[in-house]
């Protein structure tokens, strides 16, 4: 985590090692929960191993898969940890996973100790918000097979690793679409 920290060039070595005095080491098993839908999220987490999936119900109660976040990350219900309000979405270990958590409180001190904090935490904001602008571009713009094809590209550790039936959910497709998909694509 610290080189992660170091390679965004903003912290000072202090900054980095007081952080890492005020986090507390967890781990959560897999199919367990980071947070669940109508909680409040109170933390931030740096994923040491592991990954997680992020999903919430739509309105005929089906689940949507709408990320998927690995090693060397930071995580959180980010809306809810902003406003302070219950979240939606649901954060559940697709593999057991260890993480370096810090609360809300916490990083609020660290905000008000150094304008680098806020310049650390407005880029970890910014990212978020061109990742998530990304996803929905993707989703609205291009087709089930093109959307297969970048992730097989960008990210083949999910066609590894995640049960097809949540790639399709991510995907916004079937799992039966996805299987067509997959032959049609191996030929």
């Amino acid at each position: 985590m610290k080189e992660y920290l170091k390679s965004f060039g903003i912290l000072t070595e202090g900054e980095i090692d007081s952080f890492e005095q005020l986090l507390v080491t967890k781990k959560i098993k897999k199919g367990e929960f980071f947070i669940q839908e109508g909680k409040i999220s109170q933390e931030v987490a740096f994923i040491a191993s592991g990954f997680f999936r992020s999903y919430y119900y739509n309105s005929n109660e089906e689940e949507v898969t709408y990320c998927f976040t690995f090693s060397n990350s930071f995580i959180t219900a980010y809306s809810s940890f902003l406003s302070q309000t219950a979240t939606s979405e649901n954060i559940q270990a697709l593999t057991d996973v260890e993480l370096y958590s810090i609360s809300r409180d916490k990083i609020l001190q660290l905000e008000q100790s150094s304008t680098n904090w806020l310049k650390f935490f407005k880029l970890i904001a910014e990212q978020e918000y061109i990742n998530l602008e990304k996803r929905i571009f993707m989703l609205q713009t291009e087709s089930a097979e093109k959307r297969y094809e970048d992730l097989l590209t960008n990210h083949p550790q999910l066609l590894q690793l995640i049960p097809l039936h949540y790639l399709s959910s991510y995907l916004g497709i079937t799992p039966r679409h996805l299987s067509r998909i997959r032959k049609l694509l191996q030929n």
